[in-house]
């Protein structure tokens, strides 16, 4: 019988995993050898991923978090159905190499330009 995991672990392991197909999709969609739609749908989900804003903002009840869990899977669903299976192969082991030489500030640090860049262009729309 398996060992037990706790939904903590759970969880981390599907995140991890949506990680890395989120890069396996990034690597792919710039393969020459992927289909243009495919290419499009990708580079659509993982600019919806790695943006700050939603389609549906997550303070609204129920629905705020449906998008990322209904849109998100549908649209790498889709991508992963009309990537040739040799492009996300190779693009799945780019993809590891990545997340494991990267560190996880670089990310950090560029969500917060990303952040302070909106509220800068916030603050010059206000004046």
């Amino acid at each position: 019988m398996p060992p037990k995991i706790s939904l903590s672990q759970y969880l981390k392991q599907k995140v991890d995993a949506l990680k890395q197909e989120t890069f396996a999709l990034y690597y792919a969609a710039r393969d020459p050898r992927t289909p243009l739609v495919a290419k499009i749908l990708a580079g659509i989900v993982v600019a919806y991923l790695v943006s700050p804003i939603d389609l549906i903002p997550d303070f609204i009840p129920i629905l705020g978090l449906l998008d990322d869990l209904i849109l998100v899977p549908l649209g790498i669903i889709i991508c992963l159905r009309i990537i040739p299976p040799q492009v996300m192969a190779e693009a799945r082991i780019a993809a590891q190499k990545q997340i494991e030489t990267t560190k996880s500030w670089v990310a950090a640090a560029v969500v917060i330009a990303i952040w302070i860049a909106l509220a800068a262009l916030l603050g010059i729309w206000i004046i």
